[in-house]
């Protein structure tokens, strides 16, 4: 609660602490002042925090005028007031013209009484006239009243003239510096009107020629220009020279250049944890207070936890109410999209945020009628509790982003907990009828052991029991993410556990509720999302169609680096509030960073050094000047790298040209090529969406979008003179330095086969297990360039590290970059829980060639051969495509046939296909609406 400045419950000190005083220096100025000539350096120290001030006799007068009339109040016998004043010290009464040079010192001397007499005085020490006279420059913070002109944003704020240097006011603020930012608030109520951060385009202006203010200092970032009016030129040199003086000191973080033009420093000895998907988050809000959240797409009515047995407790409105119950202020950035571009429906996301409760404050940016942002989007994805812990990457909380390890593609039946341990299952991968294989499914009953004869025979009865309106289960023991449907039975005893898709812990569920319930059950290339004010409504039949895995990565950081992201949220918030502010949006509070100074909450884990990074401009943040902090990083972990790289993203658009400007693409080409030169190994591993995510029917040569964005991936990878492949075809086995991958899998639905890709919707980059970007940044133009959409990302280093191999040789690997790749190559091999295979060396011929090259080649032909899926090499253009898919597959002619092929399929992984339609342009034709988009939309 704001306690008024004139209040005298407003507490200033610390308890039973004493402040020191002393008058240090006394100047004399006889011919400019001739009233008031001297003066005063006063120096005071309290606990930890000493200061300066300068004072002139006036002031200790108009000081002890004050305490006179609050000493008269106090004799006043009223109810509210104190029936007795302590003793008022006594001020010199010889004004200072009066007072001779060789009487200086004894003058200095009875000031300083007077100030000690003052402040022993606990009644008069907190007085607000002893406050705002002396007490107002601390160790971390310096105060006072000054004049503020009105403007000074970095777009026109009059309405008449759209000019802030013709009509503007000047109005009495509250001047407070900290250690990283510059603000100012409203004395009468506490409202802080705006927060200056500081930053490289941070600087002081003093003086009537730079300012254009008599007696004038302008504050000035990157973002805006404070003007300041003093009484005096001694005042306002003063003042400029404290910011500056508390700016340097404190705030070189943000002021010196940073690496990568980024607006962070590197934070040593950082915490940072990485999780796939969001099911690895789901018990973070148990323990924290949300602060501050941030999303490019917010599904209110999604739940953390899965599966959801413990009914609306862990869905996200209901957890974000009961925080803002608690007390806690939650502030929510959304992009507020072009509606006829992107059904995100935002508006429905703010009125039911902030139907929840008052604490909760919802924010849409950009209002595209007055800005040129049409194209752009707010594409971060971020959130952070306390400033102390924050989370980023490729997470939206959304409908569809929920998922683990499993990837499942079905969820028709229901679970429960169970109390008892079940003996673990074999998974069944298809339902043929019971009457046709009954024969067949008793011989294989005879050959089970008793606790497993027992279990299979609970499942058929519980089978026979649901057998309309049931799933299938599977189990595998390295998981501990669980999922339990009832189905078929044949191949329940004889199918090999390494096939498995969707698998639970039998110990832990059995019956009664779902993963994905309404709009969360989605497959957006068949259908985007529709209804989003009804979500709990199926807008895709889940027993005939595969929902789509989603395949995502995030990262947790504690700490300095979070109050980096902390930092930029406020930025933007900020930024946000005043363009809204002129549409009538003023209820929100203006936000300030946490000192860097301030204790952390949580234990710091050491190991890791962490840079916060950025992309954006002027529309997204206010900024004078862009930040493509993470193309800058990309490109440099990329040219100096030694051994490989790991790239998942969901898209890879690059190799500049005209149309392309971003040179990720380009580094990668160069690197090989100096590997080639200097014959040394070196593995480039990308994995991709093997289709873009937009709504169409690519199988019917639909899909305008789809093909759009397959056109630009194409071109950077092997199709053009600027591709990656054409470009290293001069080294002739460019195969041994780069693979291009993508990620698919298969269930049973409803007693019929089913394939699906798994959307890869990961923005992350692994370099000589020794350095890791994760973030919301996709390889496209978008995304790195900072001129168009906001990104946020995190480069992170390893400073602990343990042996490993590197191509047979020992090698010192970052133990945080080294896990989260051994991470990422099981679960793409489905080797998790299977040590057999070794992964250890990512450059060795044994695992790129034999293990790596290998799973995805025979997994994409199983996947062929099965279900005649797409994209495929076999189709090279409309003619061939229509022919492949007017046969029928294996899966639907032969299913045993087909289980038999599936059992040779290994994790996800599959060969991306070179020669998907590479005879037609993939180009939208003029004739379509996503043709006559800007180039700019699709890159």
């Amino acid at each position: 609660m704001f306690v008024p400045f004139k209040s005298l419950d407003c507490t200033v000190f610390l308890e039973d602490v004493p402040i020191l005083v002393q008058v240090t220096e006394v100047e004399r100025f006889t011919y400019t002042r001739v009233l008031n000539p001297n003066l005063y350096t006063i120096e005071l120290s309290h606990g930890t925090f000493t200061w300066k001030i300068k004072r002139r006799f006036k002031h200790f007068q108009t000081l002890h005028q004050e305490l006179l009339k609050f000493k008269a109040l106090l004799k006043i016998p009223l109810p509210s007031r104190m029936s007795q004043g302590e003793h008022m010290p006594t001020l010199p009464r010889r004004p200072d013209a009066l007072v001779k040079e060789e009487q200086l010192i004894s003058r200095k001397m009875q000031l300083e009484d007077y100030l000690k007499n003052i402040l022993k005085r606990l009644l008069y020490r907190n007085h607000p006239a002893t406050v705002s006279q002396f007490i107002f420059i601390s160790f971390l913070k310096s105060e006072g009243f000054i004049q503020k002109k009105s403007g000074g944003n970095t777009f026109p704020v009059c309405y008449w003239c759209g000019s802030n240097s013709v009509c503007y006011r000047w109005s009495k603020r509250w001047l407070v510096v900290k250690d990283s930012f510059v603000l100012y608030m409203r004395p009468e109520d506490g409202q802080v009107g705006t927060v200056i951060l500081y930053d490289k385009g941070f600087h002081i202006k003093i003086g009537t020629q730079e300012t254009g203010v008599r007696h004038g200092v302008t504050i000035e970032n990157l973002c805006r220009a404070l003007t300041i009016k003093c009484s005096t030129y001694r005042q306002a040199r003063w003042w400029g020279h404290s910011i500056d003086d508390f700016a340097q000191r404190f705030g070189q973080d943000f002021l010196r250049e940073n690496r990568h033009g980024s607006f962070a420093p590197v934070r040593e000895n950082t915490t940072a944890q990485c999780e796939f998907n969001v099911s690895s988050f789901k018990v973070v809000l148990q323990w924290f207070c949300i602060h501050i959240s941030l999303v490019f797409r917010l599904s209110p009515e999604i739940f953390l936890k899965r599966p959801v047995v413990d009914g609306n407790t862990w869905r996200l409105d209901h957890v974000l109410k009961r925080k803002a119950e608690q007390g806690v202020k939650i502030c929510v950035l959304l992009y507020k999209e072009v509606e006829v571009i992107l059904g995100l429906n935002s508006e429905y996301t703010k009125k039911t945020l902030m139907g929840l409760h008052s604490n909760i404050m919802v924010i849409r940016h950009p209002d595209h009628v007055p800005s040129t942002a049409l194209l752009w989007a707010h594409h971060e994805k971020s959130v952070v509790i306390d400033q102390s812990l924050a989370f980023l990457g490729g997470i939206d909380l959304a409908y569809g982003r929920w998922d683990d390890y499993q990837h499942r593609l079905t969820d028709v039946g229901s679970v429960r907990r169970s109390p008892q341990p079940s003996p673990a299952l074999s998974p069944s991968l298809t339902r043929v009828r019971w009457q046709q294989h009954h024969r067949h499914y008793h011989q294989s009953m005879k050959n089970k052991s008793g606790s497993a004869v027992t279990a299979v025979v609970l499942y058929i009865i519980m089978s026979l029991h649901s057998f309309q309106h049931a799933d299938r289960t599977l189990n595998e023991s390295y998981s501990q993410n669980i999922f339990f449907c009832f189905r078929v039975l044949f191949f329940f005893c004889i199918a090999d556990t390494s096939s498995l898709r969707s698998h639970i812990s039998s110990t832990e569920l059995c019956g009664e509720t779902r993963f994905w319930h309404g709009k969360d059950y989605c497959n957006f290339i068949l259908k985007d999302w529709v209804k989003l004010n009804k979500p709990f409504d199926d807008f895709i039949d889940r027993y005939k169609t595969p929902r789509m895995p989603w395949h995502d990565i995030g990262v947790a950081v504690h700490g300095k680096a979070a109050r980096d992201i902390a930092r930029h949220f406020i930025q933007r918030w900020n930024f946000t509030k005043l363009v809204k502010k002129r549409s009538g949006a003023t209820g929100y509070p203006c936000l300030m960073p946490k000192s860097l100074s301030a204790p952390s909450e949580l234990p710091e884990m050491r190991g890791k050094h962490t840079q916060v990074l950025r992309s954006v401009c002027q529309w997204s943040i206010g900024t004078k000047v862009h930040e493509e902090s993470i193309h800058l990083a990309y490109i440099s972990a990329i040219q100096n790298s030694k051994h490989f790289i790991y790239i998942e993203n969901q898209f890879f658009i690059s190799c500049a040209d005209k149309t392309i400007h971003n040179s990720i693409g380009d580094a990668l080409t160069e690197r090989i090529l100096r590997a080639y030169r200097e014959k040394k190994k070196f593995r480039v591993y990308v994995v991709m969406p093997l289709l873009p995510g937009f709504e169409g029917d690519i199988s019917s040569g639909g899909g305008q979008a789809i093909k759009a964005i397959m056109y630009f991936n194409y071109r950077t990878m092997c199709r053009g003179d600027y591709s990656i492949i054409e470009r290293l075809k001069l080294s002739d086995c460019w195969i041994n330095y780069i693979s291009f991958c993508g990620l698919r899998t298969h269930a049973d639905l409803d007693g019929r086969l089913v394939t699906e890709l798994i959307y890869v919707h990961s923005k992350l980059m692994i370099v000589d297990d020794c350095t890791v970007i994760i973030g919301s940044a996709n390889i496209n133009d978008r995304s790195m360039l900072g001129k168009r959409d906001s990104e946020m990302a995190v480069v992170v280093e390893d400073s602990v590290f343990q042996d490993s191999l590197m191509d047979g040789e020992i090698y010192q690997a970052g133990r945080f970059a080294w896990s989260l790749r051994v991470e990422c190559f099981r679960l793409v091999l489905g080797l998790i829980g299977d040590y057999s295979v070794d992964i250890s060396d990512p450059i060795s011929d044994r695992f790129y060639k034999e293990i790596w090259m290998v799973t995805a080649a025979r997994n994409a032909s199983v996947y062929d051969k099965v279900f005649r899926c797409l994209p495929t090499d076999a189709v090279q253009n409309y003619k061939i495509l229509r022919e492949y898919m007017s046969r029928s597959c294996m899966a639907t002619e032969d299913p045993i046939q087909a289980c038999a092929e599936l059992r040779k399929v290994r994790g996800f992984l599959v060969q991306f296909p070179f020669y998907f339609l590479s005879e037609e342009n993939l180009f939208p034709s003029l004739n379509s609406k996503e043709g006559i988009m800007p180039m700019e939309l699709w890159t």
